[in-house]
This record gives structure tokens, sequence and C-alpha cells, in this order.
């Protein structure tokens, strides 16, 4: 396949000819499609519903100390929760606290009473002239949206194959301004990348200036492959450990939740950490709640009974979400591979495909879906303040719309990826 770059002005016109023709196409169909968020498919939400069978009136709602779940009380959540969830963030239980149904919610609670109140008696960060937040780019927007929010000077890190550039990040925790940091170290929401054993080792052996600076380190996607065979899946080391080797136990807060396990909105959230970080969690939580729902937790614990459960419930999710991915990722080398216009990832697990156009198209690719009804991530909010300085990074998102949805989808993303390209090329020309 030859490369745009390669064509001739002439050439350029006649195919953007007959892509605007197919784009035309799409534009009368009248699409209303969706590849903007990691949603779970109808399918997968399926997958989830007989854990509103586990709970009904006749049920037994002690936990296994006796503690009747549909009372106040428990702050820190039922022992058996904090077993399978300490099982599924490879962490004592003892070194965990389960909260509601949202871990962004988690996080954001933790930026703000570091904000109000400090960190483990340190300043709290309202009083201070400025504070500044480490953000690995492309990442999750709503991370950037908290420390956005709360008016943080967010500076963006550098992604490679094996995580952030750890180079930049030794340098700038140097500076006590630096607060903390952003973190998804598996299977990376967008590009899918695993953090390297060496990355996490780096990471644990950090000495920041700050004694109150902080990783949060959203392990959202640790059980979330794509693939059953553990060749195929890929390793990230324990984290929480890994500090307290390097001396340094209080560095890391370690959310995770069920929220792309069960339901999204209805699951279960928990953060692990130092038991000198738990101790400050505890105190502000004693103060805003009395307990988390420990229905909720009662019932994931008797509807999954053990991780071993979760692992062949999380197969299920692998064999639902695999055939997308690969119809995109296939279509896109098929439609673009050795045209020179993108490139993409192809992660093992997690919800994201990372898409990189030719610099300064990523917007218009996205303007183009949007006009014949393909609804996209908005290119840029994969970067601090919605800015990418190439404008070329895209997130798609192959969970939510049906195989047939997507294929439509994919098309017509790949057409609009063609279009903006030619234009760009001709461009230069002129």
């Amino acid at each position: 396949m030859k490369e745009y770059r390669n064509m001739t002005k002439e050439e350029l016109l006649r195919e953007k000819e007959q892509l605007e023709a197919a784009y035309e196409g799409f534009r009368k169909r009248r699409l209303h499609l969706d590849m903007s968020r990691g949603k779970p498919s109808v399918a997968q939400l399926e997958l989830s519903n007989e854990l509103m069978d586990v709970l009904n009136s006749e049920t037994y709602f002690m936990d296994e100390t006796g503690n009747d779940c549909r009372n106040y009380g428990i702050l820190t959540g039922i022992p058996e929760a904090k077993r399978l969830m300490g099982q599924m963030s490879e962490v004592n239980p003892n070194d965990m606290i389960i909260y509601g149904n949202s871990s962004l919610s988690v996080m954001f609670d933790s930026i703000s009473r570091s904000y109000t109140h400090g960190v483990c008696g340190n300043t709290p960060w309202c009083k201070l002239d400025k504070i500044k937040w480490l953000c690995p780019a492309p990442g999750y927007d709503r991370h950037f949206k908290i420390t956005e929010y709360f008016g943080f000077e967010m500076i963006t890190i550098p992604m490679h194959e094996d995580g952030p550039d750890m180079d930049l990040i030794e340098e700038y925790v140097k500076d006590p301004a630096v607060k903390g940091i952003w973190c998804v170290p598996k299977y990376s929401n967008p590009q899918g990348i695993t953090y390297s054993e060496e990355t996490c080792r780096r990471f644990a052996a950090l000495e920041p200036a700050a004694p109150d600076f902080r990783i949060y380190w959203d392990n959202a996607y640790s059980i979330h492959h794509l693939y059953e065979d553990p060749e195929l899946q890929d390793y990230l080391p324990e984290e929480l450990a890994l500090c307290r080797e390097y001396g340094h136990p209080d560095m890391i807060y370690k959310f995770i939740s069920t929220s792309k396990v069960t339901f999204p909105g209805s699951g279960l959230a928990a953060v692990a950490a130092s038991q000198n970080n738990l101790k400050d969690f505890k105190k502000h939580m004693s103060i805003q709640t009395i307990g988390h729902d420990k229905l909720n937790q009662l019932r994931h614990v008797r509807f999954f009974g053990n991780m071993a459960n979760m692992t062949e419930h999380m197969k299920r999710h692998a064999a639902i979400l695999r055939p997308k991915f690969e119809t995109v990722e296939n279509t896109l080398e098929e439609e673009l591979g050795g045209l020179g216009i993108g490139s993409w990832t192809r992660p093992k697990g997690g919800y994201f495909i990372s898409f990189d156009s030719m610099e300064g198209c990523a917007k218009a690719i996205v303007a183009r879906c949007a006009d014949v009804g393909v609804k996209m991530t908005p290119a840029g909010a994969t970067y601090p303040y919605g800015i990418d300085p190439k404008d070329s990074n895209i997130r798609i998102a192959p969970s939510f719309p049906t195989t047939r949805e997507l294929g439509l989808a994919t098309k017509v993303f790949i057409l609009s990826v063609k279009l903006v390209s030619i234009d760009k090329l001709l461009a230069e020309m002129n």
C-alpha cells in the first residue's frame, strides 16, 4: 500500500474524491454510535445479574464476625470484603479500607482532605502558595479534571513503552511544591501500557523533597486481561510491598474497584496503604461517615466467594471484549497499515486503544466522526487541561457498541483519518 506522503497531488485528490463519496454515504445513514467512554456493554453487565439475587428479605445479613450489615458501624469494611479486595489488590487485608461504589470518589476525597487538612500532620495544601502535580500523558481525563478543579499546576510527563519518563519524575520530585503523581500502572488509560518492573522499582525508590508527596496508584485494570493465557498477560509488581522494601511505606495510595468487574456505579472501591496513611484516612472518615454500604460488600462477597471465582468471571468479560478489540485493531491494520498517517496500540488488557494521527489532525478527525454520528472522546482529553501539544492522540473505546456498531464506527473513524490526513498533506503541498 502506497504511503500517502509518496502520492502526487493528483493521486491524493483522486483518493479524496472516492473517500468523500463513502463518507457522504455514512452521513445519509444518520448514525448514532458511541466510542467515547470505556463503558461495559449490556452483555458484560448481564454477567453480574445474579448479584441482584444474592440478598433478599430472608437472607442472613451477618458478616463472619456476627455484625449485622443492615445497621450502622464497621467503618473500614467487613472482614470478608477486605479479604476479597485484598486478594484482588495483592495486599494484606489489614492494609485496606473498603469504601463505597467509586474509586474516583475516593481519589477526589483524598485530594480534598489533603487540601483542607494536610497529609499526616503536614501543612494543608490550601495554605501553600503553589501545588504542583505530575501527570503522565496520554492519561486518564478524569484524573486531570480533579487536579485542575483544585487549581494545581499540572506538569505533563511523557509516557514511554515501559511507563512514564522516570528521569523527569526523579528530577521534578526534588521540588517540594510537587505533591503527587497520577498513575494507571496496568493497561493504562488510554495506551494499555503496563509499567515495567524497573519503572515500578524507580517509583518505590523516589526521594521526594515533600514529605507529603504521594503516588496515586490507580490500579483500575489490575485483573482486566484480554487473554486467558498467563503468557499473554502483562505482569505488574505489587507496589505497596516495593515501597516498603525501599523504605518508603507511606509514599503510595493504591486504589482499586469492581466498577468494571460487576456494575459500574454499584461496585466496591478500596484503598490500600501503610498503617500510618490508613490512620490518617480513618481520622477523617470517622467524621464523614459511620460506615459505607455493607450490604453491597456482603453482596459482592457472596456473589464471588473467592478470588478464583472472580478470575473466572473476568474471563467471561474478556471473551466479550477480545473480539471487539481485535475487530478495531485488525481493521486499522487493513485500512491504514502502510499509509504512514497513524499508529495505534495493541493492548493486552484494559478498555482502550490509543491512536496517534499526524500532528495537528486529531481534533479535525474527531469532528469528522461527529459530523456523521460517531461520538469519540474529545481530542486533547488525554492531556492536562485538555491540551494535546501535538493534537494527535485519540482514545478509542471499543467496549460499549455491539460488534456491528463497532464495525461501522471503525469504518467512519478510518475514513475520517484518511480525509483529514489528505487535507493536511495537500495543504503542505501548496
